[in-house]
């Protein structure tokens, strides 16, 4: 299936590496023009080229924290000096540290808050003025499954991602009648350095250890197995292309089966 993304302009934040790494290369892969970045220049460099490498494409890397709203408005203005435009804008942000509610402080809500959800708002107000003057464009928002039902340990990501759906659905009545789709990717547990580094707190937590724990997780989702980052990617690409251009406001869980609400 042709995706219509020949051409087209993406901005993926966070994707020096895991699954902000595996949407950008995807959008290279299907012809888009990438643009990623990162805390740290150096591996944003690296990926940058990587992905040039494997694909062909043309992918800028840029140093910027997404927390720092004046290091998004440099992101955006450095996107629209090298390409013109912005087509797709993908938010992702990492996520928070795990945590249980009494071992964690409110300047760790804060940060949290500056993490997952401001990131979003802010990248949100640098760039939809550009696609409403260019006639419409595409917003994606990766969160996670936890916006359907909690996890153990990850108060923070359960509480604040929640509050990105809130923005996003608003944002698609908002945006939809002027051109811009907006739309939410929930993974569930695919295989990365953060699913390394929780199963690790988990372990360290209840005192077993990483495997058992996976080995729990997984008994648990109906493929009985963790997600790949590029299935990810695969979604989240297709959601955000033309290809998908009457799915509007939706939240699509990508986790294996492991939901099992009815909504």
């Amino acid at each position: 299936m042709d995706l219509g993304l020949t051409g087209k302009v993406a901005l993926v934040t966070a994707a020096s590496k895991g699954l902000g790494a595996a949407v950008a290369e995807r959008f290279a892969r299907e012809g888009a023009r990438v643009v990623i970045c990162s805390r740290d220049q150096a591996r944003v460099q690296a990926q940058a080229e990587a992905i040039r490498q494997a694909t062909g494409a043309d992918v800028l890397g840029v140093q910027a924290d997404v927390t720092a709203p004046q290091q998004i408005q440099s992101l955006v203005q450095t996107t629209l000096d090298r390409f013109g435009r912005i087509d797709v804008l993908v938010t992702n942000a990492g996520g928070p540290p795990p945590g249980t509610f009494l071992k964690l402080s409110p300047a760790q809500w804060e940060e949290a808050v500056q993490l997952t959800l401001m990131s979003a708002v802010n990248l949100c107000y640098a760039v939809v003025p550009h696609m409403l003057e260019q006639g419409g464009g595409s917003i994606v928002a990766m969160t996670s499954v936890s916006v359907k039902q909690p996890l153990g340990n990850l108060i923070l990501s359960n509480s604040v991602r929640m509050a990105v759906v809130g923005l996003m659905k608003t944002l698609a009545d908002e945006l939809g009648p002027q051109g811009i789709r907006v739309n939410i990717v929930a993974p569930g547990w695919t295989r990365t350095e953060r699913v390394d580094q929780l199963l690790q707190a988990r372990a360290e937590q209840k005192g077993t250890t990483p495997a058992d724990e996976e080995a729990a997780i997984v008994a648990n989702i109906p493929l009985r197995r963790m997600g790949k980052p590029e299935e990810f990617a695969n979604a989240v690409v297709f959601l955000a292309s033309p290809a998908a251009g009457y799915i509007h406001g939706v939240t699509l869980l990508v986790d294996g089966g492991m939901y099992r609400g009815a909504m």
